[in-house]
């Protein structure tokens, strides 16, 4: 089977092939024809220079008129004339001609037979030498009883000739522009193709364990720009493929500290004593729910990357808030929270996502700030060039995170070093950035030693009644977050 470089030669080749025969040979028909009717309208023009010639010199005989005339004539190439004289071939100009009519005689006798004594004869004859257009023109004298015949020919195989040798070396030339395509369009094709080859070559070379082959990119052709296009792909799928490794080796050490701490109590465990037993047996449910909550969390984090995971509905964002604050308020009862803005209107986001990702923020505000306390939380819309942006934000007044520790409190597992440190899995920022980031939005974080705040920003669409409000409960400046991220 040919290969594609192949096939797009051979491709070229026979389009650049066709287009060159049809050139020429409409050339060569537009000359053919040129050609032929020059030779019509110089027969013509010998009956002209006859009429000239009898005009002008007084013959009293046929035989003193076609004399003078053939006298008088000057053939061309591939001309000839000839004086018939009662049926005979009695008259030729005294020069070479390029072929002799007078000595056919065939010819001569068609001469004869096709002449008209009134009317001009034109027509074509094959002869075993030549194929010869002619014209017969009756000639007759007054008071001479003779019958005269002026006849001029043209050799076509001669006239035509010509044309077939400037046709034979277009051909000629044609060929060699046919090579030069195909060598040009060789190395074209190979050029152009050789990222695709590249391509396969980086393609087999990649494995799971090794993502880093790309390919070069030359030139700012399309196949370039497809170059760039493959080689970010690559670029994703390294990415893709190292946050699953780093997702494996993460959950196999967070679930191998439950796994050993189970079976180290099972091995432990005195059979014979019911409360040895009931102690483990305790410990054992309270470390499997423990992971079951591990695995549906990390589950989340895999459903947020797919399609279906955000559905959106119509929401109103003041019973939003406020119902929200509702189930802080019973999440922990023993913090006071404050709604410091509520924002109007109507949006469409997924209200079950936004309500567990605000929640989640208020948990971890109740869990890492100081107890006693009072939380802030709040809802605001701001309008953009663009679009509209909702902000939902969680303030508390803790001690703060470390800013070495900001850049990676939304990655997966971690868990920072603080005097409030609970237990706990480390995902819950993962999943609040995965919920913003579903929605096409972000979550920033602002922190000092006075306290933290986290606001998830989420783009929408236009309010559907009221007015947007323009103010950002969250002073300073924006703290940029990598694309993956964990929890706190």
């Amino acid at each position: 089977m040919l290969s594609v470089r192949a096939r797009i030669v051979v491709t070229i080749l026979l389009v650049a092939a066709l287009g060159l025969l049809a050139s020429g040979a409409a050339t060569y028909f537009v000359q053919r024809e040129r050609a032929l009717a020059g030779v019509d309208q110089a027969l013509m023009r010998s009956v002209t220079d006859l009429k000239a010639v009898a005009s002008r010199d007084k013959a009293t005989t046929v035989d003193q008129l076609l004399r003078a005339a053939i006298q008088q004539s000057f053939p061309a190439q591939n001309e000839s004339v000839l004086g018939i004289i009662n049926g005979q071939a009695a008259l030729v100009p005294a020069g070479t001609l390029s072929f002799r009519m007078d000595q056919q005689k065939a010819l001569v006798h068609r001469f004869v037979a096709e002449a008209d004594p009134t009317h001009v004869v034109i027509g074509t004859a094959k002869t075993t030498t030549a194929t010869i257009r002619y014209i017969i023109v009756p000639v007759s004298v007054a008071g001479d009883p003779s019958s005269g015949l002026y006849v001029a020919g043209y050799d076509l195989d001669a006239v035509l000739g010509s044309i077939a040798g400037s046709f034979q070396i277009y051909a000629i030339v044609a060929a060699a522009a046919l090579l030069l395509i195909g060598l040009v369009a060789w190395f074209v094709a190979g050029r152009l193709l050789r990222p695709l080859r590249l391509l396969g070559d980086a393609a087999a070379r990649n494995s799971a364990k090794d993502l880093t082959q790309r390919i070069p990119v030359t030139g700012n052709d399309d196949i370039s720009r497809l170059t760039v296009t493959i080689n970010t792909m690559f670029d994703r799928l390294e990415q893709s493929f190292l946050a699953q490794r780093r997702l494996l080796d993460d959950v196999g050490h967070e679930l191998k500290t439950p796994i050993t701490i189970v079976r180290g109590h099972l091995e432990l465990m005195e059979a014979t004593q019911p409360a040895d037993v009931e102690a483990t047996r305790a410990l054992a449910i309270d470390e499997l729910d423990r992971m079951n909550e591990l695995v549906a969390q990390i589950s989340l984090l895999a459903e947020s990357r797919g399609p279906g995971f955000v559905i959106r509905k119509w929401v109103d964002l003041d019973e939003l808030t406020a119902s929200t604050l509702a189930k802080v308020a019973a999440l922990a009862p023993e913090r006071e929270w404050l709604v410091e803005e509520s924002a109007s209107g109507e949006v469409e986001l997924d209200i079950h996502r936004v309500t567990q990702a605000w929640l989640q923020l208020a948990d971890n505000a109740a869990k890492y700030s100081t107890p006693g306390r009072t939380i802030r939380m709040g809802s605001s819309r701001s309008s953009g060039r663009v679009q509209d942006e909702l902000r939902f934000w969680v303030r508390d007044d803790g001690p703060g995170i470390p800013a070495l520790d900001q850049a990676r409190v939304f990655d997966r597992f971690v868990r920072l070093d603080t005097p409030h440190h609970p237990d706990g899995s480390g995902l819950g920022l993962a999943i609040v950035f995965a919920i913003a980031q579903a929605h096409g939005g972000t979550v920033d974080l602002l922190s000092s030693s006075s306290g933290s705040t986290f606001t998830m920003r989420i783009p929408v669409s236009l309010a559907v009644d009221n007015e947007p409000v323009d103010d950002d409960p969250v002073d300073g400046s924006e703290h940029p977050h990598p694309s993956e991220k964990g929890s706190r």
